[in-house]
């Protein structure tokens, strides 16, 4: 069972990262200060740094939970799959799925990826990066997938799924199977248009 003294560490980070990706929202990553963040919440500025210390450590925090929330359900997803298609399409419809109920913090994600390259350097999400990846080869040596190469369709994928979806967050009312859907066809249309003998079976 967890004490009260780790449940109010937890609190206290909650509240911080909560506060954190209303302050990025709001003024962007380059104009926020730890003293935004800090007044946002009801904690002490010492107590802030018992947690992090920099805003820097902050925005990477708040993305390394993003991803560890989506990348089980995004493995599971992929795992199962025994077609290109399903593979292709439950990939990009859990990744969908996840960003509509958690809008704010990927609105953070895009807002800020030019001004820091946080987005793709934090360690969770380069460990997601890595699983698509070893999954792609898994589904290449199942002959689920056609010998393509790795590197290219993860980056596709990865590419894809962030710019249909932040676009797909803009629409009302948002249509999370329809963005799927869309990316997903793009993706069994461009497998067509492959060399013969790279081609995914029927």
């Amino acid at each position: 069972m967890i004490g009260k003294r780790e449940r109010t560490k937890a609190a206290n980070r909650d509240a911080i990262l909560d506060a954190a990706r209303d302050v990025f929202t709001k003024l962007g990553y380059g104009a926020t200060t730890v003293r935004d963040i800090i007044r946002a919440t009801d904690l002490a500025s010492g107590t802030f740094y018992n947690y992090f210390k920099s805003k820097e450590e902050v925005f990477q925090a708040i993305q390394d939970e993003s991803a560890l929330r989506v990348r089980p359900r995004l493995r599971a997803e992929r795992i199962r799959a025994r077609s290109v298609e399903a593979f292709i399409s439950g990939s990009f419809r859990t990744f969908f799925d996840y960003i509509a109920t958690d809008r704010q913090t990927f609105a953070v994600i895009r807002r800020n990826a030019d001004t820091m390259r946080v987005r793709m350097d934090t360690p969770e999400i380069i460990a997601g990066f890595d699983e698509l990846r070893l999954d792609i080869i898994k589904a290449i040596e199942d002959g689920i997938f056609p010998p393509v190469d790795a590197d290219y369709l993860m980056a596709a994928l990865v590419g894809v799924a962030f710019e249909v979806g932040e676009y797909m967050l803009t629409r009302e009312p948002v249509d999370t199977l329809a963005a799927a859907d869309f990316a997903t066809a793009l993706f069994m249309g461009g497998f067509k248009a492959l060399p013969v003998g790279v081609r995914p079976a029927a």
